[in-house]
């Protein structure tokens, strides 16, 4: 997943935020910010997972850089 998409995610999770403010249902609009922000930790999770190895490895090579 790149930069590109996660903002395109960010955006459209906005926009339904706003409308969802505009509408005033509460009971529903509770429920789906749930949703939102679950589906935002999946996608967290999801790109972690896939760049934790190289950022895990890029900053072993610069600790590695400042040893004896």
């Amino acid at each position: 997943m790149d930069v590109g998409m996660l903002n395109d995610l960010v955006a459209v999770v906005a926009c339904r935020a706003r409308r969802l403010l505009r509408r005033g249902e509460r009971g529903q609009g509770m429920t789906e910010y749930a949703l939102i922000l679950v589906l935002i930790g999946v996608v967290v999770i999801f790109v972690i997972g896939l760049v934790g190895h190289q950022a895990n490895n890029l900053f072993s090579n610069i600790s590695n850089g400042f040893g004896p």
